[in-house]
């Protein structure tokens, strides 16, 4: 992130939120799951340190100091449970708007888990949970493009702007139960009227490691 940002015609901050660099200095997932009261496993103690993280925002408030740089970048965890059922990254967006920033997010999906429709399926609705979960403008986009195939890359291209009653043929077309194909369906629908109403697009932006481009596009979007 640090390498492209240095391309950019604007100043970028990186506030790094993976609980292994600048957030340990509050808490750290290794410390939370030796406690022998706690008895934590990752997820759990990931969660832990998160909520511990949202209930001091002023040290995030003193450690952003009264930066003077057109964009700040948060890396966040992973695990979905913190976009979708879980409030810590919703108050971390509604903090920060306090302080009148404003936010958006960039929602990271893995293109090797996106060549089928049933994951593609599962992957877009992870995305529309945590869009509107969180209540902001959301940019999805799918990584590591370069690593796949070229068969898969061919297999992909379908799934950047797709239409969701192809995406239900194919999946219909593989399922043998009447109950899942009904459920398909209707999950199809949804997505796709969801993600039309809220984006006006049903699009994927694809990344390569080494096209600087995309990766400058997303940020300036």
């Amino acid at each position: 992130t640090k390498y492209h940002c240095t391309a950019l015609p604007i100043s970028v901050s990186v506030a790094c939120l993976i609980l292994v660099t600048y957030i340990r200095e509050l808490i750290e997932v290794d410390d939370v799951m030796e406690d022998d009261s706690l008895r934590f496993g990752p997820n759990g103690g990931l969660v832990f340190c998160m909520e511990y993280f949202a209930n001091n925002f002023n040290w995030l408030e003193e450690s952003l100091g009264h930066v003077e740089d057109d964009y700040i970048l948060f890396d966040c965890p992973g695990q979905i449970e913190l976009y979708t059922h879980l409030p810590v990254m919703k108050q971390l967006v509604e903090q920060l708007q306090q302080w009148e920033f404003r936010v958006c997010g960039v929602f990271l999906v893995d293109s090797q888990f996106m060549v089928e429709s049933f994951k593609f399926i599962s992957g877009i609705l992870a995305a529309l949970s945590a869009m509107i979960s969180l209540e902001i403008p959301q940019i999805n986009i799918m990584t590591k493009m370069d690593l796949l195939s070229k068969k898969a890359k061919r297999e992909i291209e379908k799934y950047l702007d797709p239409d969701m009653y192809s995406m239900i043929e194919d999946s219909t077309n593989i399922l043998k139960s009447k109950m899942f194909k009904k459920l398909t369906k209707s999950i199809c629908g949804l997505v796709g009227v969801l993600l039309f109403v809220l984006t006006g697009t049903h699009k994927f932006s694809p990344v390569f490691i080494n096209h600087t481009i995309w990766l400058l596009a997303s940020l300036l979007l």
